[in-house]
């Protein structure tokens, strides 16, 4: 069983606070689900590598919490 380091849950904390920050910035749902998505995949993608996984899957995950987040908002 592989253990995470503080430093990569710091990193996932961090990167998760400004992908839901920023998956607001859009004046429509579909463009806030758009840009929440491509920010939470590039934050899941760092995650995933920082943490010793896979990437991809990192990349997966990040993208769908970042659109549904950024769907979510209100403008």
């Amino acid at each position: 069983m592989k253990t995470l380091s503080l430093r990569a849950i710091a990193m996932g904390l961090m990167l998760g606070a400004a992908s839901l920050s920023l998956s607001a910035c859009g004046r429509s749902p579909g463009m806030r689900a758009l840009t929440g998505g491509a920010i939470g995949a590039g934050a899941g993608a760092a995650v995933g590598a920082a943490a010793g996984g896979n990437a991809g899957t990192g990349a997966l995950i990040g993208a769908g919490v970042g659109a549904a987040g950024g769907a979510a908002t209100a403008p």
